[in-house]
């Protein structure tokens, strides 16, 4: 009984440690809230949601999120699109910078939700479920010919590739390899900002390769 007794105290100050921890977060920063623009793309039965950075807040993140998605319809209409991008309702993008799960009402487009893309679905819920990669801009460095990306891992040797956004001129850039082969995640290139056939070519020998996002003119000037 004693020690039934013992264990019930540990238990409870665990959970009290933990609701501590919880409340320990600082509030969100009012500055992040905003319209963030994502771009989406799968890998097997999967979606991906990469937000569409820029040099000011609320949009100086570069994020990458998994999404819980049982539509198959939202699933085809990703997969098969050459550019699939959503706007979502607004929100704190600072959430998701800290890893929460939510739910977000967004409007699907065919094409950049800013520059004549198609509504396909709208006000339609997406499911943010686990944060696979963050990178603010507090240590963004110079616009330079030297390129470094950084990897996220998936599954069976599947990597996405995520450049490190310079100082203007720079460029978004993601793509997704099925490894055969080791890949560099630094390089040079001939210009600041290369081409995307220049920047494909660097993973040709790596595996198989799907271009995922590629954005040059959010980047030109800081």
């Amino acid at each position: 009984m004693k020690k039934l007794f013992v264990g019930v105290l540990i238990l409870l100050s665990q959970i009290s440690f933990a609701e501590d921890e919880v409340k320990e977060l600082p509030p969100l920063d009012p500055a992040y809230m905003g319209i963030h623009g994502m771009a989406l793309f799968t890998q097997g039965s999967s979606i991906y949601a990469s937000h569409m950075p820029l040099y000011h807040k609320p949009h100086d993140v570069q994020l990458l999120y998994k999404l819980d998605n049982n539509d198959l319809a939202v699933l085809q209409t990703v997969r098969d699109g050459d550019l699939i991008t959503i706007k979502p309702k607004p929100f704190n993008l600072q959430r998701l910078m800290r890893g929460e799960k939510m739910v977000i009402n967004v409007d699907l487009y065919a094409g950049h939700f800013e520059r004549d893309g198609m509504l396909v679905y709208e006000n339609i819920p997406m499911s943010f479920d686990k944060q696979m990669y963050v990178r603010s801009f507090d240590d963004i460095k110079p616009s330079s010919v030297a390129q470094e990306y950084d990897v996220v891992s998936l599954r069976n040797n599947y990597n996405i590739y995520i450049h490190r956004i310079l100082q203007a001129p720079s460029f978004d850039h993601i793509i997704g390899v099925d490894l055969e082969s080791s890949c560099l995640a630094r390089f040079n290139t001939s210009s600041p900002v290369p081409k995307e056939t220049e920047l494909q070519y660097k993973f040709l020998n790596c595996g198989t390769m799907k271009p995922l996002y590629f954005e040059t003119q959010d980047f030109e000037k800081n």
